[in-house]
Order: structure tokens, then C-alpha cells, then sequence
């Protein structure tokens, strides 16, 4: 039964991915035989099948196929002197790695199912037999196929799990998987976000990237840069929250000699400096709105009119802007035009925080720690269980950026030794999360609780607690909630639990 409710989580977790249904591939001569097979396999499995007649046809039509097979189901003899099962076998090893073979034959004997066996076949099935039996073993064959993934998939689980109830926290090394263009990120968020990189670097269109200070903005921005057609020409960045009302107007479009005091010559603003290349706006949310009107005018002609001159300038770039402000907030309080919001949020990518990833911390702690130490490993350190427990559960206000600032100080402060929680800043034991639940009530803090936020902790808590007592069965999981699995993978999914 165990085997049964993992495959079901397995066929769940293709579905919500958008993953095609597992293949099966059936290799017989006989076609009446093997036609009701795949009639009875039909309509009590939910998988793809193929049917090929002779080994050179599957051969020649998989050749055509990108996807690997979950399953051959082959016979071992053919009319057709061109190959064999077993010699059908070996090809398809040479073109897929990882599927699972099971054997038939009407001729069964000890030689054929040794030589069968040595070829790695997962079963060998003597005909006839009985088609109840043969949906059971294919069902196991799906989960012998799924076994490295689903190695992978119930670490994922124990890690995210592992981020609040598991007692023992591990730094992991992160490998060429886990970095992505300067960014460091093994969770479901994370790769959202390269994968949405990947799909947009080409294209012209805005992007607005959105998310709490100290998440790696601008290394999203540089990515879609780096990876566009326009990366050899210049990525120009200007900050908006750090340069005065009055001297941004000036920064952005240029000016004219002697358009204001100390304008002593003709100048280029950023704008005409980027041009063929990519303009990162960053903190947009902070642009004044007399300038924001220039900008929009920018975005709908593709020109730009220094300060004290009347003559529009052709320009050719790729605008990307970001902000940590809730910019649809600042349009209803008018501190935003929404025209301008609908131009620069073409391409919306929404960066997550340090929280929503926190099976990141781990890798991120790892990857700052190689870049602070030293070559010669002097001023190495390391945290002992109770400083990593801390460090996994804070909740990190200043997200990547805050964690990198600790990792730095504590090489420089603890350079060479241990590091215990007494080391750690007192902010991140004063702000450790606490339980407002209590002999069954919940206790309302002083100072209030975001209710959405606290309430979505609390789904969330559940969701962990029920994946750490079934070790990430899900089937098991839904049953201790009380909900359906589909609605359970649904919640893990739009959480980043995954």
C-alpha cells in the first residue's frame, strides 16, 4: 500500500507540474494479444501507451521522441530475425538511461529468464498470465522508475520540513544546479523565478520586478540582462530613492548647456547612455510623479528631451524597473500613476523572501561562508546546532542581504572557532518566533498580528507538522488534515512546499 499511495503522489505531482502522464511502451507481434492488453492496461491505468509491432519500428518512432519511457513491455522472441527483446534492450539503454524493462514469453525457460535477468530486466512475465497481475507490477515498475526522483522529491520534503520542526539543521554546499546568474536558490520559488527569467530575456516588453529589500533585485535585473541579445551593449542602473527630486530629472534625461546654474556644458542623461543596451530603474516606487510623467511619454515614444532643450532623441532600450513598495497601494493613494504601473507591469516577477525559501538558508550560509573566508581557511567557522536552529527560524527582515552582513561579521568577529547561539545578535534571539498558542487558545500579542499572514502560518504549520509524521506522505498527510490530496499539493504548491 505504501508503494500504491506514492505513486498516486507521484501521478499528482506530474499533474500540478503540467508533466505529461508516464509512457508505457508495448513491443509485441501478436496484435490481437497485445491490443487487448492495452485496451484492459487503458482503463485501469492513467498512462500513455504505445504500441509497436516489431522492434525496429519502436526503435525508428522512439528516435523521433525526446521523453524516456517509463516502462518496455517487450517479448523476448519475433518472427522478424532484425533484433530481439533482449537486443531491443540494449539499444534503447544506449538512447534512455533510466526505464524499467518487463520481459514476456510464451517460450519461458531458465536460459532465456538468466539472460533477461543480466540485462537488468525489472520482470519476467511467462504467457500467459493474468492482467490484474500485470497492472500491480507496472505500478511497482513506476515506482522503481521514480526511485532516484523520488529520493530527491522526499528530501526536498524533509528539508522543508526540516526548516521548523526538525531538531538537527545541516549547511549544505550548494552544486551548478542550485546557482543561477549570481543567485543562489534550490527551493520551488526560487526556480519559478529562473525558469520566468529564462522565458523573458529575449523580450523587449517591461518588467517590473517586485519584493522586500535585501532579495536580490538587481541580480534579477542583471540576469535578464546578461541573458538577453542585448547583453554586449550596456546595462545602465539608476537608483531613484538615492538621487534628490532635483537632480533626478537631470540624472535620467541630461541637459542642455546652461539650462541651470552650474550646467556648464551639454550632457547625456542614463537614458541616452543605455541606448541599444538595458535601463534598470530600481525603486521605482520612489520616482516623483512630475518625472514619472516624462518617463511614460519615454515608454509611448521611444524618445527623450534633455533638460533645457526642445529636441527629442531617438532611444532603443530595454526598460527594467523594481521596487519593495506595494505599487497597486500607491496608485489608489495616488502617489503612483497608473498609467505608468500598467506600461512598466508587462512582465510581472515577483521575488520571494528569505522566509518564503527558507530551505535556501542552508546553501545561502554555505556559499557566504566560502566567500568570506580566506584561501588559507584560517578564520573558518562553523555553528553548532542551537546557532543554526536560530538562524533557520529568524525571520529575517533584511532577507538575503541581512544574513550575508551576519555571515561577514561573524567570520571577521569568530574567525576560527565555533559559533554558539550566545554569539549570534541579540536582535535574532528577541525576534525568535513564538507560539501564541496555549493550553488550545491563541493569545493575541500586544501589538497585534497580521490576520491573513498569522493565518497562512498557521495552514502552513499544519501542512509541515502532518508531511513530518507521514515522512512526506501525502495520502497519509491529507487523511490527518482532513482535506483531499489535490487540495493538499494545491496549498504545497502555491506555498513553495514542494
Amino acid at each position: 500500500m505504501q508503494d500504491l499511495n506514492f505513486l498516486q503522489d507521484a501521478l499528482d505531482e506530474d499533474f500540478f507540474n503540467g508533466r505529461r502522464r508516464p509512457c508505457l511502451v508495448i513491443v509485441e507481434d501478436d496484435r490481437l494479444f497485445a491490443l487487448s492488453v492495452k485496451k484492459f492496461l487503458e482503463k485501469n491505468l492513467d498512462v500513455d501507451i504505445k504500441y509497436y509491432s516489431k522492434p525496429s519500428e519502436c526503435l525508428e518512432l522512439l528516435a523521433l521522441d525526446a521523453d524516456c519511457p517509463f516502462c518496455l513491455l517487450t517479448d523476448i522472441s519475433f518472427d522478424s530475425a532484425s533484433a530481439d527483446g533482449l537486443t531491443l534492450i540494449d539499444l534503447l539503454h544506449e538512447r534512455f538511461s533510466n526505464f524499467v524493462t518487463i520481459a514476456m514469453t510464451g517460450y519461458a525457460s531458465i536460459e532465456t529468464a538468466i539472460m533477461a535477468t543480466k540485462k537488468g530486466v525489472f520482470h519476467y512475465l511467462a504467457k500467459p498470465f493474468e492482467l490484474d497481475s500485470l497492472v500491480e507490477l507496472l505500478q511497482r515498475a513506476y515506482v522503481e522508475k521514480l526511485g532516484m526522483e523520488a529520493g530527491q522529491l522526499l528530501k526536498k520534503q524533509e528539508s522543508a520540513v526540516g526548516t521548523i520542526f526538525r531538531k538537527k539543521f545541516e549547511i549544505e554546499t550548494p552544486d551548478h544546479s542550485d546557482m543561477y546568474e549570481g543567485m543562489i536558490g534550490r527551493s520551488s520559488a526560487m526556480k519559478e523565478v529562473f525558469s520566468l527569467i529564462e522565458r523573458v530575456a529575449n523580450s523587449s516588453s517591461t518588467v517590473l520586478i517586485n519584493g522586500p529589500s535585501g532579495t536580490g533585485k538587481e541580480l534579477v535585473a542583471k540576469a535578464l540582462h546578461s541573458l538577453s541579445n542585448r547583453s554586449k551593449q550596456r546595462l545602465v542602473t539608476v537608483n531613484c530613492g538615492a538621487i534628490p527630486a532635483g537632480l533626478l530629472e537631470s540624472e535620467l534625461f541630461g541637459h542642455a548647456k546652461g539650462s541651470f546654474t552650474g550646467a556648464i556644458g551639454d550632457r547625456k542623461g542614463k537614458f541616452e547612455q543605455a541606448d541599444g543596451g538595458t535601463f534598470f530603474l530600481d525603486e521605482i516606487g520612489d520616482m516623483p510623479l512630475l518625472l514619472q510623467v516624462k518617463l511614460l511619454r519615454v515608454l509611448q515614444e521611444k524618445k527623450v528631451e534633455r533638460v533645457g532643450e526642445n529636441l527629442p532623441r531617438d532611444i532603443n532600450v530595454r526598460i527594467i524597473t523594481a521596487t519593495h513598495r506595494d505599487i497597486e497601494k500607491s496608485v489608489q493613494e495616488g502617489s503612483f500613476r497608473e498609467d505608468l504601473f500598467y506600461r512598466l507591469n508587462v512582465i510581472p516577477i515577483k521575488i520571494p523572501s528569505l522566509v518564503e525559501r527558507r530551505e535556501d538558508i542552508p546553501l545561502l550560509i554555505s556559499y557566504f561562508l566560502s566567500k568570506f573566508v580566506s584561501a588559507d581557511g584560517s578564520n573558518k567557522i562553523s555553528f553548532d546546532e542551537k546557532a543554526l536552529e536560530v538562524l533557520m527560524t529568524h525571520r529575517w527582515p533584511g532577507n538575503v542581504r541581512e544574513l550575508e552582513n551576519l555571515i561577514e561579521r561573524l567570520v571577521i568577529l569568530k574567525g576560527g572557532s565555533i559559533v554558539t547561539e550566545n554569539d549570534l545578535p541579540s536582535k535574532l534571539m528577541e525576534n525568535r518566533p513564538t507560539s501564541y498558542i496555549q493550553d488550545g487558545l491563541i493569545n493575541l500579542p500586544e501589538d497585534g498580528v497580521h490576520f491573513k499572514k498569522f493565518m497562512d502560518e498557521i495552514e502552513e504549520s499544519l501542512i509541515l507538522q502532518a508531511l513530518a509524521r507521514t515522512k512526506g506522505n501525502k495520502n497519509q498527510a491529507s487523511k490527518l488534515l482532513s482535506m483531499n490530496r489535490t487540495t493538499l499539493i494545491e496549498k504545497m504548491r502555491k506555498k513553495g512546499l514542494n
